[in-house]
């Protein structure tokens, strides 16, 4: 008794810490979280052992809840009517059971990428702000970020185009290669304040979008082209000591890098209109690039498989098993080998059995989605918030271990990006008003980052019926919690039951437009 009078207490203490959203409605139900330099508000940190039957929700919706917290318990049964003519709401019944004895993938972490444009919108606020923001991404009081992506040199959200080596010609010993002020002014930082506030020890994994203009067929950064040459040759060896000397300029910089993926959108090779930093290879350039020159040099330099991942592809759905086969089919190139990365651009519901298919090839390769991002709406819109539910649920319950988003933070206008256009971010800066606004996305990550800890292990979840427009996902962390995350994209209303087992569930209302996740203990 003395006991749960603790923990009740402790709970209420933690539930009061909570700071909560600073609204701003920016009409037509755009609604954004206002931080500056004084004020953000805050998550709690899910590091407390619920008793036996209570069950935790969180929910974000479109009418404005951000990780809106419920408690429930087992057995309990929200009374819902299946219709509701005052309101014309129709209400539809969904019981899901967790099957403990079939399980899958573990998760290796949810994060985002430290672009230049990132470090660029943080740098621009005051440094109280700065903080908060790191924290938002990173603290337990945040969404627990532990995957990030860092360019190896500039990307198309840069404030302009460069590589390493871009002083000389035909530096084939890479003499002049150095960091940038790009990467001790908008990376290096940001990164190590995420590392002081992390919970996690974060996994940081790099990926190159264009080598040195000498190195490559067109002498460009953009418009497509190859390495000269061929894998084996000096250019291919060049560029795989550049991957070394980026290795090696972090680490002396107090940063050590746990991945590295070969080239960002490697497709792109083929496009002499491609507007920005690019690098071309086909699956069997990047197969014995891999086995004859990466590789080889990664081992030699002390980055074996033991202390770096190493993966292939990097780009979308609709050929990652055509590159994956080509590549993992070589012995001598699939010992380097550890994970395949995805982008999200080209998903649709018609290709996910790509996931599938791809794991099965060598289900000891682990799938990363490693770049997603919205394009281009206003600030505050819902839309993009239902994306990353969906697209996140979906990649989960098909083999994919790891989710990492593009820009954490860009500015009113979508940038800055050198090669002109503009996207969507989680957080938008507004300089000149020293604040910054956390969008409906970032909160929809957070249903999974916050609760997904690494190395939670996919459950079964079993669907009395299929709805459309309604998906769901399980999983149990290690500290033994189970944690359900539904998305309701249809207009509605779900009475939504969950089923451990013949006498133990509970049910509770699903709203329109909402994401829920459900963490509960059964010990």
């Amino acid at each position: 008794m003395l006991y749960q009078l603790i923990l009740s207490f402790s709970l209420l203490l933690l539930a009061e810490s909570r700071q909560p959203c600073a609204k701003r409605d920016l009409g037509n139900g755009n609604i954004v979280c206002v931080c500056n330099a004084t004020y953000c508000d805050t998550l709690d940190p899910w590091k407390r052992r619920t008793p036996v039957g209570v069950v935790t929700v969180y929910e974000t919706n479109r009418d404005g809840d951000r990780l809106a917290e419920t408690k429930l318990k087992f057995a309990d049964n929200i009374d819902i009517d299946s219709t509701d003519s005052a309101n014309d709401v129709v209400v539809v019944d969904q019981t899901v059971t967790i099957d403990r004895n079939k399980r899958g993938q573990k998760i290796i972490g949810f994060g985002a990428s430290m672009t230049d444009s990132t470090g660029f919108n943080l740098r621009s606020l005051p440094e109280s702000a700065q903080q908060h923001l790191i924290d938002d991404y990173f603290s337990a009081n945040g969404l627990e970020f532990n995957l990030v992506r860092v360019p190896i040199g500039g990307s198309d959200f840069s404030t302009h185009a460069y590589s390493y080596d871009d002083l000389m010609t035909d530096d084939f010993d890479l003499n002049h290669f150095n960091l940038t002020a790009d990467d001790h002014n908008y990376k290096i930082p940001y990164i190590k304040l995420a590392q002081k506030v992390s919970p996690y020890k974060i996994k940081l994994f790099g990926s190159p979008w264009a080598p040195p203009a000498w190195m490559k067929n067109n002498s460009q950064l953009i418009h497509g082209g190859y390495l000269i040459g061929e894998p084996g040759g000096k250019y291919y060896k060049t560029f795989a000591n550049y991957f070394i000397k980026f290795l090696d300029a972090y680490k002396s910089n107090g940063i050590d890098i746990w991945g590295l993926t070969i080239e960002n959108e490697p497709k792109a090779g083929n496009s002499k209109t491609y507007g920005f930093n690019c690098l071309g290879f086909t699956p069997e350039l990047q197969r014995d690039f891999i086995k004859k020159d990466l590789g080889p040099a990664l081992h030699a330099a002390g980055y074996g498989t033991d202390r770096l991942a190493l993966m292939i592809f990097d780009d979308q759905r609709t050929q990652l098993f055509r590159w994956s086969s080509v590549i993992l089919a070589d012995k001598d190139a699939a010992k380097y080998v550890t994970g395949i990365a995805v982008h999200w651009y080209e998903d649709k519901d018609t290709n996910v059995g790509e996931l599938d298919r791809t794991q099965a090839i060598d289900p000891t390769k682990y799938i990363i989605n490693t770049e997603s991002s919205n394009c281009c709406h206003d600030l505050g819109n819902w839309v993009n918030a239902e994306a990353y539910a969906k697209s996140i649920i979906i990649d989960l319950n098909h083999q994919v271990r790891g989710y990492v988003g593009w820009n954490m933070a860009l500015d009113l206008l979508g940038g800055p990006r050198w090669c002109g256009g503009k996207a969507d971010a989680p957080v938008a800066v507004d300089a000149a008003q020293h604040e910054y606004y956390k969008q409906p996305s970032f909160y929809s990550l957070g249903h999974f980052s916050k609760f997904l800890a690494p190395d939670s292990e996919k459950l079964a979840i079993n669907e009395d019926k299929p709805l459309e427009n309604v998906w769901s996902t399980a999983f149990e962390r290690p500290d033994g919690a189970v944690v359900v995350i539904v998305f309701n994209q249809s207009a509605d209303t779900v009475k939504f039951t969950i089923k451990e087992a013949i006498n133990r569930w509970v049910t509770h209302t699903l709203r329109p437009h909402s994401i829920q996740t459900y963490i509960y203990y059964n010990n």
